[in-house]
Parts: C-alpha cells; structure tokens; sequence
C-alpha cells in the first residue's frame, strides 16, 4: 500500500469519530420481528419485515429481489458462498491460505491475529458484485474481514479467482491495517450499510459487541422506515376507514414525489428543467446514509430528516478528494453529487435509478438523453469522437470511473466537464487523459481549445481556489469567501470553501461567518462552526452559543465541542445548561464509536480543551493502547507533554511509536520538530530526512528539511535537494521561494531569477513575488 494511502487512511480513521436478532443466532431474510422503531413520530413504529409489503408491493418487490441491496449480506451456505472452498491455496506475499469446506461449513486456513495460522469458520457473505468479502466471528460478538476476497466477475474478464485486497504488500499483524485490528472490524467499519435497522450496541464495559439487526441485508424499511402504521393503514382503509387515518398514509417518510412535477423542455433550451423547483431532498439525504463517507452520531436512525441529524460527513477533505473534488480515495457518492449541476436543478438519485433494483433505468447515453437533447449533445459537434468509441460516451467523460478494491470501478457522481488543463498544476486526474493514457494532459488540453475555444479553459474552477487554499497561499482567501458566499455555487462547494479558511488567520472572513452561521442549509453551519471553533473571538463564540439550540444534532454537538476552546466561564448563565445538555451528546455520539481509538484521541482533545490534563493523557493512551499504529495519539500526547514542559517524556512516546513502527512519517517528522526544539538541530535533521524520504507527496516534509540542510551549512546540498523536491512539486511556493533565495545567497543570480520568474508567473497576484524578482533583474 502506498504511503499516501495510509496517511488518507489514518485521516478518515480519526474523522469517524423491541426484539431482534443477534449476531450469533441463526438468521434468515424473513425475520417478521419487531423492534422500536427510529421515534421521530408520536406514534409508534416498528418493523415488520419484507414479506408484509410483497403483497400489495409486488413489483417493487419482484424488483429488488438479487438486486445489491438484496445480496448486501447473507449466511455462509451453499446458495449465497459464490468462491472456490474446494480445498484450494492462495499465495500472498509468502502466506498461504487454504479455502476449504467441512461437514456443511466453509472454512479458512490463515494467519490469525498473532501471525501464526489458524482455522476459521465463515460465518457470514458480504456483497456480490464485482467481489465477495467473508465474514469470521471472533471473541465479544466482533467480526473481521477476511484480506482475501472472491472475483465474482466471468473469467473472461479476470474473475473467478481469489484475490488479496492489498495486493502490492505484505500487511503484517502488527500494521494497522491488519485484517484482525479495530480498522477492519464488521461492526464499526461495515455493519450499518449492509443490514435493516442494524444497532453496533458496543458496550465499553466488558469490550464486546451485542450487534442486532431485523433484516440481515438492506430490505425495504432500511429506506422507507419501520412500516408497522403503513401496514395498519392499509389494512383499516381496506376495511373501510378514511385514507386520513394516519398523515402519509402511515409512512415514516414518504419518498415519492407528490408535487406532479415532470421534466420539461422549454422551446429555446436543449436541458430539461423541472416544473416545479423541488422543495426537499430527503430522498438523497437517505441515500447519503451509506453512499457517503461519513461517522455515525446516534445509532437512532431519524428516516426523513437531514444526513446530519444521525452522521458526521466528510466534505472535500485533503486525502479523501482530489483538489478540484474528483474522488480520491473511498468516498462513495455524496460529496459528489452534492458538488453537480444536477443536485443544484433538482435531481435526485431516483431520477437515473430505479430505486428498488438499484439499476440505471437505460443503458449508454440514452440515460442522458432523458434530459439532454440528443441533437445538440450525442452528434460529433458535441463530442467529437467516433459515435462507436468509448469518447462519445457520456459517462466516459464526464463520470470517469476510479477503482476501488482492486476490482470495483466507480464512477464520479460531481458529473464534471474534463479539465485536461489543470492536471498539472494540481495533479488531479481527468477523463481525456484516462483514455488517451499515452498523451500529456497539455495535448488534451490543446484539443480542448480547438473543439470549444479558449473560453472553457479560462473558466476558473473552485478546485484552483481549493489547491491553493490546502498550501495556505494568501491568494486563495478572496477567492474562497466568494465561493462560499455565492448560493450558486454546490453546497458542497461552499461548504469546503469554508472549511478552508482554517488555513487563514484574517479578519476578512468573520462577515461572511456572519452570514453562513445563519445558512438555511445545515452542511453550511456545520462547516461554518469548524472554522469558528479556532477564531477566539466573542462574536464568534456569541454565534457558536446561539447554534447550542440549532435544530439539526451535529450542529448542535459541534457548537458544544467548539465552546470547550473558549472560556466557557463566558457562556451565559441562561445557556450553561443547554451547552452542558449538548456536551453530553457529543460525548454520547463518541461512545458510539469507543471501540475505536479514534474516539479516545477526540475525547482527549476534549478534556484538554477543558484543562483536565490527566484524563487528556489517559484518553490518549487509552487510544495507543486500543491501536498502536494510530500516528495521531502520538503526536497529540507529545504535544500535551510539551505543554507542560515535559518534553522529555514526549521525546519517549515518539521513539516508542517509531521503534514500532520506523516508516510512519508523520512520527519522524515530529520527533525532529521536537530535537529542534530541544537545541539538537543536528539529531533533528535524520529524522527530517526520513519524513521527506518515506512520504516525498508531501511537500512541507522536503520543505523543511532543505531548510535545515540550509541552517546546518549544508547550501549545496540544501539546493540540491529542493530541486529534486520541486520536480515532485512543480508549483510549490515554498519550495520555489526556498530555492530563490538559496540561490541569490550563493550568488547564483540567474538561477534565483529563473525560480522567482516562476513564482510571479504562477502566482501573479502575490506583490512579493513581483518585488523580489524586480530585485534580481536589477542586479
């Protein structure tokens, strides 16, 4: 696995911070129990299985049936095992492992969680297509993942075979990503996405999972919500009450549209719009539940509300998305959509979806052209590519696929225009370049203009804004309080726009907070609190107070957890229980999740916050203990201990960390931090070297080790390598600066020229640039 995998791994790690069946009872598709259901209605609803909707439901049901969502989970039996357990092997990286069956079981020869091999029994199969993952049961009610997956594809095309998730490294027991360690578990990873009204039920206690479910796979009530009342509805209508009887006709959301509204051409436009702009989006903040990447807050589903009344999501992260919002890593498809025209005009999933088989209602471009005239959009004029080539497709283009999981490809749902243009500068990818893989992005780019003209290439796009933004360049802060203060604009544009002024120090941007705190749009609160949190300003902390009684749960705990940087000794009198009330269910979404050392490292933040050192110390060691190749818990506790002046034992838990675990980069790059500090520049400078070494995609790392190179009279070599860095990091300023200013320091004034003559062309706006390179010409 690639370094920059693990460090967006570790990120996504430590963002996520009645009777029914139990996991280690027998279970079918046809439980017909009842459980409470997600208490959002005065009245009560429970779940009543599949069956009690086939009869009035049929089609739909006839239409879920095999469909993803049918097969997300299953018992290991005969039907539903689709790989080879005919006592075959299975080689990676010099383990071993053998698929085989006894008496009616399916088992598995492996290595367990010592290194050591082992026998298991499956338990349970997970998902179908394009691979099939197995489930093995371990002591406390926990479930692991299988590493070696099952190619459903045909052999034609590179299935029927096993295949190790991992495939281009070894994952000893001792790594993080280890099959049998917390960030592999079922039911903290996996479990809610893949069952009915599943609840992980961890009990912090004892260390063991009760997990319950009412379906085992995701049926009809994961989506429309415990049908109990629609059933009694539709039973008394029948006997002759009032189709009043209950509001909804007894649903607990009601997901089909009731407006009319179609999709309609006006006379002079080749887009259809929809006749009548759509008021709520409840459908797709449903479907975000599972396709997005996200943390859950309560395990108290609330069908019909907002995604972040029960989760935590991502925005367009660092590490998760690229800078111009292209997935990256395993983002799924929220955080797209909610970037594209479409969400804006009024699309939702169901529009390209039939939602009970989950499949597109049309294949190829017809899709498209339910809504986009194909005269003006499926001819050459538009496309320019053979009809019969994949360059006329309309997905191909502008829903280039990623793959995920060795063999899942999954297309970009933000729905983009190609921007061959920009890939350089911002090493992004884009879909000309994914077909026509022996061309430069600048021959594309160049066939972009012919085509379309200079027009579509001039167009500034927010992931230049957002690029800049993620370096901390000054230039980017107007631009980024412009995207976040245009309603034009995706709300999940501007909402990472926002995120982005925690790069800034200035107080430009408290207006516009002013206003975004107070957006109807609740992912524009939430990201509006995230810079807040950082301002220690009274304004700010007034509006973060006012946000305690906000009427969506993860504003509301995200207001409590940002007042802990503040004196709360400030907050009023007449607010001190409501901020107290809201603490605790920010520490109660935590506990969700206390089977994973993320949540210890945030309730460490959280006590230090509040000077409760000792607990802060605890949490974080309390997160070591859980998964010592968790980097943040280090590096957080040796900042609590230089804190208190207790560098030396901060200098302990580094080495600790790095004696385990000697190529995690953030670890070295912190240690050498820490030896400069403590007056050993020169001990400092290995471990600087090696954080530039094991991760050379991050900038700062060369960065500032080329600069120690520097203070330790070590030019040549400090030029040397920042050259080498820049090839990396073309665009760097800090780099291109550092080179500079190296260089007018060995007197090399053309090569100090030829770096600031880069800068003021890359970053035209920056008057300093301009200054010194105004400097150098007149040398």
């Amino acid at each position: 696995m690639s370094g920059i995998f693990r460090v967006t791994f570790l990120l996504a790690v430590l963002f996520f911070f009645g009777s029914v069946f139990l996991l280690n009872c027998k279970s079918n598709k046809e439980s017909g129990v009842y459980s409470p259901g997600s208490g959002q209605s005065e009245l009560s609803e429970t779940y009543v299985g599949r069956d009690a909707c086939k009869e009035c439901h049929e089609m739909e049901y006839d239409l879920f049936q095999h469909s993803d969502h049918d097969l997300a989970m299953d018992v290991a039996t005969e039907e539903s095992v689709l790989g080879d357990f005919n006592n075959v092997t299975f080689t990676h990286y010099g383990v071993t492992s053998r698929f085989y069956r006894r008496d009616s079981s399916f088992y598995v020869h492996t290595e367990g969680p010592d290194g050591v091999m082992q026998d298991y029994r499956i338990s349970y199969v997970f998902a179908v297509r394009p691979l099939q993952q197995y489930l093995i049961e371990f002591p406390g009610g926990a479930y692991q993942c299988l590493p070696i997956a099952w190619d459903t594809r045909p052999e034609p095309e590179g299935g029927q075979r096993w295949f190790h998730l991992y495939p281009d490294e070894k994952i000893a027991h001792d790594d993080i990503l280890y099959w049998t360690r917390t960030t592999q578990n079922w039911n903290y990873m996996c479990s809610e996405c893949h069952s009915t009204n599943l609840t992980k039920n961890y009990d912090y206690e004892t260390k063991t999972y009760h997990t319950t479910w009412n379906e085992i796979d995701v049926s009809c009530e994961a989506c429309h919500g415990p049908g109990s009342l629609h059933v009694d509805w539709a039973n008394k209508v029948e006997e002759g009450a009032s189709p009043d009887i209950y509001p909804d006709l007894g649903l607990v959301v009601r997901l089909k549209d009731t407006d009319n509204a179609t999709w309609v051409f006006d006379p002079d436009s080749t887009t259809a719009r929809r006749s009548i702009p759509r008021q709520s989006d409840e459908l797709v903040q449903m479907c975000a539940r599972c396709h997005s990447r996200r943390s859950v807050i309560t395990e108290d589903y609330y069908h019909g509300g907002s995604l972040l009344e029960t989760h935590w999501p991502s925005l367009l992260d660092e590490g998760l998305y690229f800078a111009d919002g292209q997935i990256q890593d395993e983002v799924y498809v929220y955080g797209s959509f909610l970037q594209s025209k479409m969400y804006k005009a009024g699309v939702v999933c169901k529009d390209c979806h039939e939602p009970h088989s989950g499949k597109i209602y049309v294949d190829g471009n017809a899709l498209c052209y339910r809504c986009h005239m194909a005269s003006d959009y499926g001819g050459r004029e538009h496309h320019f590519h053979d009809p019969a080539d994949e360059g006329a497709s309309c997905m191909e283009c502008h829903m280039h696929e990623r793959t995920y999981m060795v063999v899942d490809p999954r297309r970009d749902h933000s729905i983009r225009i190609p921007r061959p243009d920009l890939s350089d500068k911002l090493g992004t990818p884009n879909a000309c370049n994914q077909c026509h893989t022996d061309k430069s992005n600048e021959w594309s780019a160049q066939y972009l203009e012919e085509w379309y003209g200079k027009t579509l290439l001039e167009t500034e796009h927010y992931g230049e804004a957002f690029w800049s933004a993620r370096q901390g360049y000054p230039e980017a802060l107007p631009k980024l309080i412009s995207l976040a203060d245009d309603h034009q604009n995706a709300p999940m544009v501007r909402a990472t726009a926002i995120s982005l002024l925690n790069n800034y120090s200035d107080p430009m941007v408290v207006p516009l907070l002013d206003k975004t705190i107070r957006d109807t749009d609740p992912l524009i609160r939430y990201a509006t609190l995230n810079v807040m949190q950082n301002l220690n300003d009274q304004s700010a902390m007034n509006h973060i107070i006012n946000s305690l009684d906000d009427t969506t749960k993860l504003v509301r705990i995200m207001a409590a957890n940002a007042l802990t940087r503040y004196n709360t000794d400030n907050i009023p009198s007449s607010k001190k229980k409501l901020f107290e009330k809201s603490l605790d269910e920010y520490k109660e979404s935590l506990l969700i999740n206390a089977d994973h050392p993320g949540t210890h490292v945030n309730f460490g933040n959280l006590h230090l916050n509040r000077g409760d050192l000792a607990r802060a110390e605890a949490s974080y060691l309390k997160a070591i203990e859980i998964e010592p190749g968790l980097v943040t818990a280090y590096i957080n506790l040796a900042d609590l201990y230089r804190r208190v002046e207790r560098d030396e034992e901060g200098e302990k838990i580094l080495l600790s960390a790095l004696d385990k675990y000697p190529d995690l980069a953030a670890i070295n790059y912190s240690l050498g931090l820490l030896k400069i500090r403590r007056g050993n520049q020169e001990g400092a400078m290995k471990y600087l070297q090696r954080a530039a070494e094991l991760e050379p995609g991050e900038a700062h790392y060369s960065y500032v080790y080329g600069i120690g190179l520097n203070s330790t009279q070590q030019s040549k070599d400090a030029i040397s390598f920042l050259e080498i860095a820049l090839q990396n990091h073309p665009y760097n300023r800090d780099i291109l600066y550092a080179l500079t200013t190296l260089h007018l320091e060995q007197q090399q004034l053309s090569k100090a020229k030829e770096y600031a003559s880069r800068l003021v062309e890359y970053y035209p706006a920056d008057e300093n640039y301009k200054q010194v390179l105004q400097y150098l010409e007149q040398q």
